[in-house]
């Protein structure tokens, strides 16, 4: 059982903020997660599972345990000549697990290429882009509950998705970490190329999987920083759904703000078309600033702390919800006793 003391998470978080782990260990498989936590139990310490650490801002010190899963190796689960089931670890990396999946044939994920990050962390926050959710690709996660160490599986249903959003991040299922996910591809799955960024990057042609993927890779690489060259944690924002009347009041004072119609008679409203016409776009303070390349990302280029980070996101925040009364959500999650989410 390999449970380090006092570990730097500095190479395990994208925004490159300085951090330290009281004790950290690295999780291969169920077994050694079980013998982990019956070792923080007896030692009365909180755990915390981190994955590749790309949608996460961490406070300077991390209390307890933290759980990094590193368990690898697909599984064939199902295979019906059209679908598949594979039983994915949580430790692979998403985007290679993306580009495997298309080269095998296996289609469904090809819009969420090059999203950053571990396969156990995906339905967390229910990674989404362009018209495309890992909601609809899940059939079930394979779980271990962190109080008692006991093993089981939830289903789609059971994960409670919503708009960048699972039971995972709510109380009730806090208590569950994500050893695996199910998903079910198809060969013949139908391509996705509505969105209207993959529309100019494919122009006229009728789009293959794989030409959707690189579509998809071109416009990411050319919208939002490389983490590894400018920190980043992606979209710090989420685009916030509002009620139609909201929205309409909102659109009779400005036409020109994008919406997209979403569940329940709501709309959705671009946060970084807001964030932009208030002049965000470039300005830094305390060490972080707003992307030049994309509004809604957040570069650290010296801050060594989460407070930073914080109140650059709070004064955008502050300034969203004076000059056109919307309130945004962090994408992010926040761990660690520094700071507080904006509000």
């Amino acid at each position: 059982m390999g449970v380090s003391a006092s570990v730097s998470l500095a190479a395990l978080n994208t925004l490159r903020l300085p951090a330290t782990a009281d004790w950290f260990a690295p999780i291969g498989n169920v077994e050694e997660l079980q013998a982990v936590l019956s070792f923080a139990r007896n030692r009365g310490l909180g755990v915390l599972p981190l994955g590749e650490g790309s949608n996460v801002v961490l406070s300077d010190h991390i209390p307890g345990l933290v759980l990094h899963m590193v368990n690898r190796g697909i599984q064939l689960r199902r295979d019906d000549g059209e679908r598949v089931c594979l039983r994915v670890p949580a430790g692979e990396n998403w985007h290679d697990l993306v580009v495997w999946c298309c080269d095998q044939g296996l289609h469904g994920l090809e819009n969420l290429a090059l999203i950053p990050g571990s396969v156990g962390a995906a339905p967390v926050q229910n990674i989404g882009a362009y018209g495309v959710e890992l909601s609809e690709r899940v059939q079930g996660v394979e779980v271990v509950n962190t109080g008692s160490g006991k093993a089981d599986y939830l289903s789609a249903a059971d994960c409670c998705f919503g708009y960048r959003t699972s039971l995972f991040k709510h109380a009730e299922g806090t208590d569950f970490l994500i050893t695996a996910v199910d998903l079910v591809l198809d060969r013949r799955a139908p391509v996705h190329a509505e969105y209207p960024s993959l529309q100019a990057a494919l122009g006229d042609v009728i789009p293959t999987h794989r030409q959707v993927m690189e579509a998809v890779m071109a416009v990411r690489r050319r919208r939002l920083p490389d983490p590894v060259i400018a920190p980043n944690v992606g979209s710090f924002f989420k685009n916030p759904v509002v009620g139609f009347d909201v929205a309409a009041a909102l659109l009779a004072q400005h036409p020109n703000l994008p919406n997209y119609p979403a569940e329940a008679c709501r709309v959705k409203l671009s946060a970084a078309w807001m964030i932009d016409q208030l002049g965000w776009r470039g300005k830094e303070q305390g060490g972080v600033a707003v992307s030049d390349a994309h509004s809604l990302v957040l570069v650290n280029r010296t801050a060594t702390t989460s407070r930073a980070v914080l109140a650059l996101a709070q004064a955008i925040y502050d300034s969203v919800l004076e000059h056109f009364g919307v309130a945004l959500s962090m994408e992010p999650t926040i761990l660690g006793p520094d700071g507080s989410h904006p509000q």
